[in-house]
Formats: structure tokens, C-alpha cells, sequence
């Protein structure tokens, strides 16, 4: 069973439940680990900020942030990383491309849990298997493509 932590430092209308976060962590570690500590926090524009610039050297808040644990040769624990999500940013990213919100915390979550696993997207090829990847792991929990460009009525 995967253990979850949630640090709500920023609370705001269409955050997800902690089974909502479990649901999508445990769909995006099914293939890959059963038993994975991680934790997500919930932060402000200012916070997330700070981590960018920090952590990134990067001006800004950004969506997530992912923070894989690097242990020592011969450490042998369970934890996997922290996630630290800015959710005004996300519920204005969900407006803008005009995505249900909470689709697109869901892809969000499963986004940064495939980063603590070692995905990124730096060159196209592992952008592209990323992507796959995210899609499927959505699909099985019946959310559609969020890389389909959505169009207004």
C-alpha cells in the first residue's frame, strides 16, 4: 500500500480529496512500486516561486515540482519523493486550456509521480514516452488525453 502525506499549506474551492490523491498515486504507481511513501504539499504562487527559483533557476510558480529522495548505496526505504503543487497556478492552467479542474489535478499528480520515478521530458523521445505514459495511466481512470488541444464552442 502506497502511504500518502498531504500538506494542505494553501487551501482553495476544487482541491481534491486525499482519496482523490491516493486514487491517482496509486494508478500511477501500479506498474512500477507498491509500497512508496510520498508526500504532496499544497502551496501558494509565493511558495512555489521561491522552490522554482531555488531548486529550478527558474522565475515564477510553476504547476508542480517534483523531488525525487536520493538515498545512499546500501539505503534501503520505501520513500519515493515530494510533490509540491501550486494550485492557483493549476486552476488557472485548467481555465485557460478549458480542462475540468479536476482532470487536470489528476494529470498533475500522475505528471509528478512519473518524474519521481525517473521520467522526464528534456529531449522529445522521453517527452513523447512520458506522454504515453500519462495517457494510459488517465485512461485507466477514465479521464481523456490531456494533450488534446480542446477547442471553444
Amino acid at each position: 500500500m502506497n502511504q500518502l502525506e498531504i500538506q494542505d499549506v494553501f487551501q482553495s474551492e476544487g482541491q481534491p480529496t486525499a482519496e482523490q490523491f491516493q486514487t491517482w498515486v496509486d494508478a500511477a504507481l501500479a506498474d512500477y512500486r507498491q509500497d512508496a511513501e510520498l508526500v504532496i504539499r499544497i502551496v501558494d504562487e509565493q511558495e512555489s516561486a521561491e522552490l522554482n527559483q531555488q531548486y529550478r533557476h527558474k522565475q515564477g510558480p510553476t504547476n508542480i515540482l517534483s523531488f525525487p529522495i536520493e538515498l545512499p548505496d546500501g539505503v534501503e526505504l520505501d520513500l519515493l519523493g515530494d510533490l509540491v503543487v501550486c494550485a492557483p497556478v493549476l486552476e488557472q492552467e485548467a481555465l485557460q486550456q478549458h480542462k475540468a479542474l479536476i482532470d487536470h489535478w489528476a494529470h498533475i499528480i500522475v505528471h509528478g509521480v512519473l518524474h519521481l520515478l525517473g521520467y522526464d521530458h528534456i529531449e522529445d523521445s522521453d517527452a513523447e514516452q512520458m506522454e504515453a505514459q500519462e495517457i494510459a495511466i488517465l485512461n485507466k481512470l477514465n479521464i481523456k488525453n490531456p494533450y488534446t488541444e480542446v477547442t471553444e464552442v
